[in-house]
């Protein structure tokens, strides 16, 4: 395989030559086998709309390349002829490291070609001090890395999850007023860029959670989804033609800041649907906040708050999604968390329940979805973004349905 900065320098070049239009079918061939699996060379120019000659020709190439490999001959049902010979991802062709900034954890993960986890490494604190953070997170990219071994040379790229506005939340918080604040002034890819030799992407943390699930999750079979998830603060992304859809601000699919008209006055979803409002329930019967985010949110003697913060949240997110659905014409609404499954299961019962009482005239009732990813889907998408970088296509509408 080249070396890196080789690479690096080549599928930046897209254009018309030669040189360029074999990147591009490079990249196209590379995301058609991502999205739907190991693929025989047939399947591969169909989907591709490529010849079978230049399809032939460019996976070859990335067999030479150490990005594709061969699998076993299998013989498909139903079909005659000699048996095909899956193409698939590499597992070691590539890796990359996810890095989350949150509000209640960082997390640093290293993920090899095909998405799966190799390494993952996590801090817990109450808040996110950034006096502490960088130096903790500079030590944990330290491991990540050393771990890959002779591995690391293929490393694409940092990838970072993190808030739009971090230190806009200090009033959700119980922390020293300077610390949240101090983060107006840093400019987070900037400071973890500073820390490392390998270039840094940077997206919304819950646009991050919504790439995750559009390229390993529920996102490989839809075209057109609103993404949810419910974690300290509720929010999303979106997902328009099969693509992300991240807005010129970076903040699309931002469901919690919907504003809610309450009896006390105008308010946002993130208000009543974030896991911070059962925190702080749990908080003042005497149970670990933290309780929130794992299974005994949902065990007998916590169950009742939670059922009382869904009696809120649920007709709320339903009320979000129905505004949604009038503007963008969803398919889907994919709904995930770093909770319990056993109550996000209970969040989409009920919230589809909610979505029964609304007048659907004129609308197309979009169904809802659990999201596959969970917890880990911030790091994950942040690891997926310096692999897009280097080896998705620019536009995927080349790509057509495969045929069976």
């Amino acid at each position: 395989m080249p070396d890196r900065s080789s690479r690096q320098a080549s599928v930046h070049s897209v254009g018309s030559n030669q040189l360029g239009m074999r990147q591009f079918n490079e990249r196209i061939v590379l995301q058609a086998i991502r999205l739907h699996g190991a693929l025989p060379k047939a399947d591969i120019a169909r989907l591709t709309r490529l010849s079978m000659q230049t399809a032939s020709m460019i996976v070859d190439h990335l067999i030479d390349d150490g990005l594709l490999v061969k699998e076993a001959r299998t013989r498909v049902p139903g079909r005659l002829g000699q048996p095909s010979v899956p193409i698939a991802l590499r597992a070691d062709g590539a890796f990359s490291i996810g890095v989350k900034v949150g509000r209640r954890s960082l997390d640093v993960l290293s993920m090899d070609f095909t998405g799966a986890i190799r390494t993952r490494d996590t801090l817990d604190y109450p808040y996110p001090d950034p006096a502490t953070l960088f130096t903790e997170l500079a030590a944990r990219l330290t491991r990540a890395i050393d771990a890959l071994g002779d591995d690391a040379r293929k490393i694409a790229g940092i990838g970072v999850a993190a808030p739009l506005w971090l230190g806009g939340w200090r009033d959700f918080f119980d922390t020293p007023p300077d610390v949240l604040a101090a983060w107006n002034e840093i400019d987070i890819r900037r400071r973890i860029q500073a820390l490392t030799a390998l270039p840094v992407e940077f997206a919304k943390d819950t646009t991050a959670a919504c790439a995750a699930e559009l390229v390993m999750g529920q996102g490989r079979g839809l075209r057109n989804f609103l993404y949810v998830f419910i974690g300290t603060f509720i929010g999303g992304g979106l997902v328009i033609d099969g693509r992300l859809h991240a807005g010129p601000g970076g903040n699309a699919g931002a469901i919690g800041s919907l504003p809610l008209q309450k009896r006390d006055g105008a308010a946002q979803l993130l208000n009543t649907a974030s896991v911070y409002v059962l925190e702080k329930a749990f908080a003042a019967a005497g149970a670990p906040a933290a309780a929130a985010h794992d299974e005994r949110a949902w065990s007998a003697s916590l169950r009742p708050l939670s059922e009382a913060w869904l009696d809120d949240a649920c007709p709320a997110i339903a009320l979000s999604i129905a505004s949604s659905a009038a503007l963008l014409d969803l398919e889907a609404v994919v709904i995930d968390g770093e909770i319990d499954r056993g109550l996000l299961r209970e969040i989409i019962r009920r919230t589809d329940e909610a979505l029964s009482h609304f007048d659907w005239q004129g609308m197309t009732r979009p169904r809802l979805v659990e999201g596959q990813i969970g917890t880990d889907a911030r790091a994950m998408g942040g690891a997926i973004l310096p692999l897009y970088a280097h080896f998705a296509p620019k536009h995927e509408l080349f790509l057509k349905p495969l045929e069976t």
